[in-house]
């Protein structure tokens, strides 16, 4: 299921350049499951067409106010919204809103928003010296303080840019949602590690960490403050991307690392004091005694291979009290020997579940896995999406405690 799913997203679109990407955040917005419906200000028409808004969102734009009162229908106390999203928003609009100034239709309904308790989330977009402008950092500041939520600009050539797709939809969805897991820190684990063999070559598996940044947005939306230590990407064919994108998971503050010994350590580091752990991570087996020099190629050659740690069984060794879920990756297309050895990790570090899934989804887009609990089996099939969804529903019910009968499936 998307984050998104089911969710309505007002959209007002200001008279930023980065306006022109408005088309494709609403088309991205309903990719994930929203219905968008768009208020425009004037500015905002002479960047972007409102027919082309109008195809976007498949509904008619506001582009005024009349006696309809289309900011209260969408807005209003009972509207039709659950979260209005400002994207991209002026300097001018966020010094309105922070000052209950209605001279827009953007601002009359952001206004309304507000005191009708409807969630608000602001992606301002501007030049880097206005964004730095005294007055408004302390809008920005005055408005967050009223608990709208701010998708921070990217920084670059001297503008305020406005944030990723990805970011937008994530805080968007965080807004709209529930939270079970406000308050919760949660670690997650994703990617492959790399085992030097020299300067030049590496160990590695095929892991894209596709599966650990779904968990992490995941948790995220639902709440939780997410730390993701990630390690480098495996080999995939060029047709078939893998690494995440420049700015790509702004739902975590991402601690990237490279081998073993590295992600073990940080994990260490940033679970002490976490409420729970996902190790989604592929982490290496073995590790080699790594030559200072580029090994000459064509010359058969043997390599001492040592074991690494077990992350789960250090992390739980130094966190008897943490929250823990791990992977258990098998090549085995037999289910109950997939359901054993998930189940033996489970015992052995003590896990809330554990999570099986056949090696031959690494890189993929689409999973299938067991959810391996204690006395239960969960199957999935779908994408690594829904999968996740999965997963952070169901630590939300573990570190509140308990777990539902709608959540198991014999």
């Amino acid at each position: 299921m998307s984050t998104l799913e089911g969710v309505s997203v007002a959209l007002g679109i200001t008279g930023s350049i980065a306006a022109v990407k408005t088309v494709e955040l609403a088309h991205e917005l309903r990719r994930r499951g929203a219905e968008v419906r768009a208020v425009m200000t004037d500015g905002a028409r002479g960047i972007v067409h409102p027919w082309a808004v109008e195809f976007a969102t498949d509904g008619p734009v506001v582009t005024e106010l009349t006696g309809g009162i289309e900011h209260v229908e969408l807005c209003g106390v009972d509207g039709w919204a659950d979260v209005y999203l400002i994207a991209p928003a002026t300097a001018n609009t966020v010094g309105k809103i922070a000052a209950a100034v209605d001279d827009t239709s953007v601002t009359t309904t952001a206004t309304t928003a507000l005191g009708a308790g409807v969630p608000v989330v602001i992606a301002p977009a501007m030049h880097e010296p206005m964004y730095d402008h005294p007055g408004v950092l302390e809008a920005i500041e005055r408005v967050e303080s009223w608990g709208v939520e701010f998708v921070d600009p990217r920084i670059e050539e001297g503008k305020a840019k406005i944030a990723t797709e990805e970011a937008v939809c994530a805080v968007t969805a965080r807004a709209a949602g529930d939270r079970p897991l406000a308050g919760q820190h949660v670690v997650v684990t994703a990617g492959a590690t790399a085992e030097a063999i020299d300067p030049v070559r590496v160990l590695t598996s095929r892991s894209s960490g596709r599966m650990g940044r779904a968990i992490a947005r995941a948790c995220y939306v639902r709440g939780a403050d997410v730390t993701l230590v990630h390690g480098p990407v495996g080999p995939h064919r060029v047709d078939r991307p893998s690494a995440p994108a420049e700015g790509a998971v702004p739902y975590a503050d991402l601690r990237p690392v490279e081998s073993a010994g590295e992600m073990l350590e940080t994990a260490l580091e940033v679970c002490t004091g976490a409420d729970a752990l996902v190790s989604a991570a592929a982490i290496g087996d073995y590790t080699a005694d790594p030559s200072d020099e580029k090994l000459r190629s064509g010359d058969a050659r043997t390599l001492d291979l040592e074991p690494t740690a077990k992350l789960v069984d250090e992390v739980r060794e130094r966190n008897p009290d943490l929250a823990m879920v791990g992977f258990k990756a098998e090549t085995s297309d037999d289910e109950t020997a997939m359901i054993e050895a998930a189940r033996s990790l489970l015992e052995r570090v003590d896990l809330a579940f554990a999570v099986a899934n056949d090696a031959s989804v690494m890189g993929a887009d689409e999973t299938s896995a067991l959810l391996v609990h204690a006395e239960d089996v969960a199957r999935y099939v779908g994408d690594k999406a829904g999968l996740a969804d999965e997963i952070a529903t169901a630590l939300a019910v573990v570190v509140g405690g308990s777990r539902t009968d709608d959540q198991i499936d014999g």
